[in-house]
Order: C-alpha cells, then structure tokens, then sequence
C-alpha cells in the first residue's frame, strides 16, 4: 500500500502577481511544505522545510508570500513571511495557544486582515497587520466565529463573514477608520454566502450563495443599493467565484454530479469565453493579480492532484506541475459510478460505487464522509485505490445532511433529525443486496471526522450490520466533544447540533452518543486519533477504546503524538494504512497477502 501513499500531489495555487510564477503546496518532502515553479511549467523549488504547511497567500505586491504554520496538528497557525526564491523569512506571529485565521491581503498587500481567539480564547476578534512597520492592531472586539474575507479595492472597507451553522453566514461590511459595521446580508432563512470577490470600482462584490433557492447561485451584491442580483442559477451548486485582477474575466464552477464544470465571463464584451479541455475532476481557482492568467487546482479518481495555467486571452494551457505517480499507472484508477436510491422514509440518497475490474460479488467497505455537511466526490483516494486493486468495492455514500443535492437534502440532519442520517447507511446495504453487486455479508465501515462518529455509531446501533469498523478522529460522547470543540465549531454547533446546555437538547446527544452504546459492539475496531487534534479531541476515541476493552471487546488503538485533525506526515500515513489494510483483509477474508 506504500506505493499508493507515495503517489504526489500539488495543491493550493497562488500566483504572482505577474502570472509568472505559481506557489503551491505538496507532499513530495513527505508532510506538506511550500513551493514555487514557473506557471508554465518546469523544474520547482522547495521554499519550506520545517512543520507542514498549512496555507499560503502570494502577496499582491509581488516580492513576498506569506505561509502558515502550526504545531504538530494543533491548528493554532503563526503567520510567516517568505521571497519567492527562499533566501529571505520573516515570522509576522509565531504560533501560540491562540486560533487565527488569515483573511487576506490589501489590494497593494502592505496589510494583511486575520481573526484571532488571542483575547480571551473565545471570541474572533479582527487585526490588521501592517506589512512595512510590522505593526499589529485590533480594529474589532468579535464574536465566536467571525472572519476576515475581502478588503474593499481602496482598503477602507473589508468584508466579515460570521458562522451561522455548518454551510450558513451573515456578511458585514467593517469600515476600518470608523470601526462602524455595516450588516449586509443576514437572511431570516440560513443561507450560505462564499467567494466574495470585490468589483475593482468597489460598488459591490460577486459571490455564490443559495439564499431563498435550493442550489448556490452566482451573484452581484450592490453594497449602496443593498441589491443582490442573480447573474446565474442552475439545478446544481455554483461553487467558487473568482475574478481576475482588472475584474474583466469572471469565472465559477460547477458542482456537475460531483464532478467540476468550469466556466468563464468576459464581462466588458459580456459573453463566455470558450474554455480548454481539462482532466475530469474537482477545480479550484487563482487568478494572478496583474495578468489574465489563471492556476486551476484538478483532483480526480486519475489525476491525484495538479495544476494547470491558462491565459484567457492568449488561450496558452500549460500543465505547471506534473506529481509523481509513485510507478503506478494512474490511468488504470478505478472511476465510479453515481447512484440514487431511495432510504426507507422515501428521501432519495446518492453515493459514488466503485468496483473492482473483474471482481464478483466482491467484499465491501462503505465509507462515510466528514462535515458532516460535506460531500462524497470523485477525488484520488490513495487507500481505496490500493484496497480496489485488491478486490474491495468501496460505497462512498452521500448520506442525508451531505451538500451537492440542494439546501433541503443538508438540512435533513439538523439537530433532532440526526439520528435518521444512520440508518440512511443501513438502508444503502440493503439497496446493495438488493442489486447484487457486492458481497453486503463481507461489508466494514470507515470513516474520518463526523464520518468517525458515524462509523462509531454504526457499529454500536448496528451490530450485526459490518464485519468491523474503523473510526478515524471519530465521536464519542457528543456532550464532551461538544464542549471540548474549538471556538470556530463551537460557533457553528448550536446551529447545526443543538445546546447542550439545553437539558432536552442534552438528553437527545446522550442517547445518540455512541458511548451510550458501546456494550452491543460486536465488531472488531481499528481506532486512529491524532493527539493534537482541537476538533474532535482524542479523548473520544480514548473513551471508546476504553469501554470497548472493559467489556472485553476487540479493538486496535492507534494514537499519533505529532498529529492533529489528520495525518499529514507519510511516515505516519504508511504506519496508519497498512495497519488498515492488513486490519481490513483480516476482516473481510481477502485472500492476497497485503504489502
């Protein structure tokens, strides 16, 4: 399976100003670390060798690119300053015990704006960082849960956006001399506003957002009339917005079955421009600052993640960087199949299938994402690829409370409707045997994040239902996950959960919680916890474990030291996964020896 972890990746394109040069991070080192090549492709260079790297800005003056950093996973980021060729750094923040959160720089990037939890642990209060002079000040006491998003093109301006549960915001509009907040969008109904992108002449900023419809459209807000104005609404989720420098180009994309569509606006001729021919596959966007260049960030089932820039107006496409493929043959990655079915209440449910070539009635691992308001999408998965090619089929299901199918469907796992969201994973076994295409007598679970709980959940309310589990900086016991969250998900929980402080809400969580149930586990358990991670602490697995061997139960415990919320370091990723796979082929009596 070490080939298939070793398999590079590049991600998070920042382009200078120029277009020149593109700033990505990868794991070639074996942790993320920040690099830099020409946009059109070439030899890169590594800028970063200490902890991973957790984001990255090209300054708009062109000169510098700030990075963050934190410790071993703890998500608690410092803020550095670094050239482009490497030779010179600067640390703006070291990391400390405080949460903070980069919210861009000023149209000349001699500041930058970012929330922080510095005063008092909780609340996110708003500083400007002041580039030339190093100066550091609060322009606004916060709250729990808001964020710095985009300086208005004359600076006097910036644009909060504050949680309002897992996919729902209110924006403001800070004016930076006065200190006075404007509310500019703070729907009756949650909505979600993402991408905001300021027009040059700082009238108004573009932006997608889903209030009052199902699925996010692309936007104009006019900041002096209040006026948001619909440009384009399709039956699918208008995702990133991004806008080039000059504000002429204007481009999204498409949440297409998963899959990313892009598209382009030349807003002064006002019609699209016709768009190259790109890897199916998940898009992300940059724009460069002073050219109409543009990085798009591609990962899909046979393309593990790179990058590619396209001149708009000379039309040039070059791949920038071309990531290892660790000797395998990328092409061969098993491609999946999308499905609908009903659950038993009639709620349509959709996952991703993939099928082993060759393979009759192949053993199953259902795997279940995190968010819980994310979505199970075409993506390169380095283990599943690996358990594939050794005869596993793999359900990647998008359960209710899962973004992609329109507002309601995330909605459907809101606060006392929770529980529904499991038995959506034992009606998708039952849709399985039904079609007959796997083998849902030889069935595990695996799932990271929220996809842990459920993981945890699944096998503590479905006993019978899987050979074994495996939970990955999963929950517990929602009362002390809930309390032990980190300030940005506490912000959002009371929204998308329920208060816990609310006697009724934390009866409901107690009889949810998997530790509530712990004695029917009958499957054997490989547990993963990373004992940095501010999210979901490890005590949760901690407790699980713990009650599992009690009860004389079978479990397998593996707790990082050095890492958070993920394991980002491959020396570790190797560890984890072939005690997965070796776990898993026990389990579900695949007959190849895994290496």
């Amino acid at each position: 399976i070490s080939r298939f972890l070793n398999v590079r990746s590049a991600w998070g394109p920042s382009l200078s100003p120029d277009g020149s040069q593109l700033a990505f991070r990868s794991n070639i080192s074996g942790q993320p670390q920040l690099w830099v090549v020409a946009a059109n492709g070439g030899w890169p260079q590594q800028l970063t060798f200490g902890e991973a790297v957790t984001g990255h800005w090209w300054s708009p003056a062109g000169d510098r690119i700030l990075y963050s950093v934190d410790r071993g996973g703890n998500e608690r980021v410092g803020f550095y300053l670094i050239s482009p060729t490497g030779h010179a750094e600067e640390e703006l923040l070291a990391p400390a015990e405080a949460f903070r959160y980069f919210g861009n720089f000023t149209q000349d990037g001699s500041a930058i704006a970012y929330a922080t939890t510095e005063r008092n642990g909780i609340d996110n209060d708003i500083h400007i960082l002041d580039l030339s002079e190093f100066s550091d000040r609060q322009v606004l006491l916060g709250s729990p849960g808001l964020y710095a998003r985009s300086w208005s093109p004359d600076g006097t301006r910036l644009l909060l956006a504050e949680t309002r549960g897992e996919a729902g915001h209110n924006i403001y509009s800070l004016h930076i001399a006065s200190g006075s907040i404007d509310t500019l969008l703070r729907p009756v109904e949650e909505a979600s506003f993402r991408s905001l992108h300021w027009a040059p002449d700082g009238k108004g900023f573009y932006l997608s957002m889903n209030m009052e419809r199902e699925f996010s459209a692309l936007a104009f807000f006019d900041v002096d009339k209040r006026e948001l104005k619909t440009i384009e609404s399709l039956n699918a989720d208008i995702e990133e917005v991004s806008l080039s420098g000059n504000g002429r180009y204007l481009a999204w994309t498409v949440n297409d079955g998963g899959y990313s569509s892009l598209r382009v606006l030349d807003t002064h001729a006002k019609k699209e421009v016709a768009v190259p021919s790109l890897p199916q596959g998940i898009y992300s966007l940059n724009w460069a600052k002073r050219s109409p260049v543009v990085a798009i960030h591609v990962i899909g089932p046979q393309v593990p993640g790179d990058i590619w820039t396209w001149n708009v107006q000379t039309g040039e496409l070059n791949r920038a960087t071309t990531s290892a493929d660790a000797g395998l043959n990328i092409e061969t990655m098993v491609v999946p199949t999308h499905h609908s079915f009903p659950a038993r209440d009639g709620v349509i449910l959709h996952a991703l299938l993939y099928l082993p070539p060759g393979a009759a009635a192949p053993p199953l691992l259902v795997s279940v994402h995190g968010g819980p308001t994310g979505q199970a999408r075409p993506v390169f998965n380095g283990p599943h690829q690996y358990l594939l090619s050794q005869g596993v089929a793999i359900l990647d299901l998008n359960y209710r409370g899962s973004t992609g199918y329109g507002k309601s469907f995330a909605q459907l796992n809101d606060r006392r409707l929770r529980e529904n969201e499991l038995w959506d994973i034992e009606d998708a076994i039952a849709w399985l045997a039904q079609e007959q295409l796997v083998d849902t007598d030889l069935a595990a679970i695996m799932g990271r994040s929220y996809g842990g709980y459920l993981t945890m959940a699944a096998v503590s309310r479905m006993p019978k239902l899987f050979k074994c589990g495996v939970p990955v900086v999963g929950v517990a016991n929602w009362i002390t996950a809930l309390e032990g969250a980190s300030p940005d998900l506490k912000a959002s929980d009371r929204v998308e959960y329920g208060d816990i402080d609310n006697p009724d809400d934390r009866a409901f969580f107690k009889s949810i919680s998997p530790i509530t149930h712990v004695a029917n586990v009958q499957a054997p358990l490989m547990v993963i916890h990373g004992a940095n991670d501010p999210r979901d602490p490890p005590t949760e697995s901690d407790q699980f474990v713990r009650a599992i061997r009690e009860r004389g139960g079978s479990v397998e415990y593996l707790r990082f030291p050095d890492e958070g919320h993920q394991i980002r370091k491959r020396s570790n990723q190797i560890i984890a996964y072939r005690r997965i796979a070796q776990f898993l082929e026990q389990h579900l009596e695949i007959e190849d020896d895994i290496k």
